[in-house]
């Protein structure tokens, strides 16, 4: 009996503990079970709540605009770098569109001028995209953002541009020797003024700069300037020689009118030496006389056959009559004591 009430005992408490244990083991894997399935719902909330953020966050950067489409079609435009918002896709997506400078060549063109004569000529163009919306917008629209689709349409804009320039300038004005002549600034600054516009009404483009980069001639234009140039050397020349013979007429006129005035000059002053050689010499004249009246007479009569007759002169005269009378009667006695002659 107390064996089997032993048994039952034990019995009993193994059934009455393994009921407990039962019962306490349901309780802990509700509690296990259940905390988890929260975590991670949460953290999955999370998740898609992070997903989200990111995928509406838009990073600007700088030189750059960003334009924010909304099933395709531009809705906005963000200038200012940094974060900003937009609703996620497929509802709104993001565009960058490059705002920094680009610098496009037009190749060369051959071009007529206006009088007639045929130049190469090859241009280029620094632009780029207007940073305003509007502008931002149009450049979406008509290039589809494909910076080398413009740059492409920019040349074929630039290269009627550059025939429609050079039709208002003559070729001497482009090329030429004598600086001066040439416009290359003036020819530039109508090229772009015809594009600027242009290419900002149609593309939302800004031109910062247009300049040559090459300018030479054909063979046939070639030839024809050399002709014009030779021409114009020659006139220079013409016109030259006669300034030089215009200058040389009157530095001669200007010598012979100072050579004038010194003859003029000398003439008075030897008159003025001449008049007074004669004032001394009749002085002396007048001395000797006074010294020795004969001798003077006939130094005088000497000097006037000396003055008279030439070793070809042939003369028939009297003789006794002065000055020749000399020759005959030879000179008078001349009494030195008394100053006169002897009979």
């Amino acid at each position: 009996m107390s064996l089997l009430h032993s048994h039952d005992h034990h019995d009993h408490g193994d059934h009455d503990h393994g009921g407990h244990g039962h019962h306490h083991h349901h309780h802990g894997g509700n509690a296990i079970s259940g905390a988890p399935v929260w975590r991670r719902l949460i953290l999955a909330a999370l998740l898609v709540l992070f997903a989200i953020a990111a995928a509406s966050l838009v990073q600007v950067h700088s030189g750059e605009a960003t334009v924010i489409t909304r099933f395709g079609d531009p809705a906005r435009v963000l200038l200012q770098p940094g974060l900003n918002w937009r609703w996620p896709a497929p509802f709104e997506a993001s565009i960058p569109v490059d705002l920094r400078l680009r610098t496009t060549s037009s190749g060369l063109q051959d071009v007529g001028t206006r009088d007639g004569l045929r130049i190469i000529v090859q241009a280029y163009v620094a632009w780029q995209v207007q940073g305003d919306p509007d502008n931002v917008k149009r450049f979406m629209r008509a290039v589809q953002n494909q910076p080398d689709e413009a740059a492409r349409q920019i040349r074929t804009f630039v290269g009627s541009a550059l025939e429609t320039t050079a039709s208002s300038f003559d070729l001497s004005s482009l090329i030429n020797t004598d600086a001066s002549q040439v416009r290359i600034a003036d020819f530039e600054a109508q090229l772009r003024q015809q594009i600027s516009q242009q290419l900002l009404a149609t593309y939302g483009v800004r031109v910062a700069q247009v300049g040559i980069e090459r300018l030479t001639l054909p063979s046939v234009t070639l030839n024809a300037t050399v002709d014009r140039m030779r021409a114009e050397r020659e006139t220079i020349a013409t016109e030259r020689t006669a300034i030089g013979k215009r200058e040389a007429a009157q530095i001669r006129s200007g010598a012979e009118r100072d050579a004038r005035i010194l003859q003029a000059d000398a003439s008075v002053k030897a008159a003025d030496i001449e008049a007074q050689s004669r004032v001394e010499a009749a002085q002396i004249y007048g001395r000797a006389y006074a010294r020795a009246p004969q001798l003077y007479s006939l130094l005088r009569s000497l000097d006037t056959l000396d003055t008279v007759i030439t070793p070809g002169t042939r003369l028939v005269l009297r003789t006794d009559a002065a000055p020749f009378r000399v020759l005959v009667d030879g000179p008078p006695a001349l009494n030195p004591k008394a100053g006169g002659a002897q009979p």
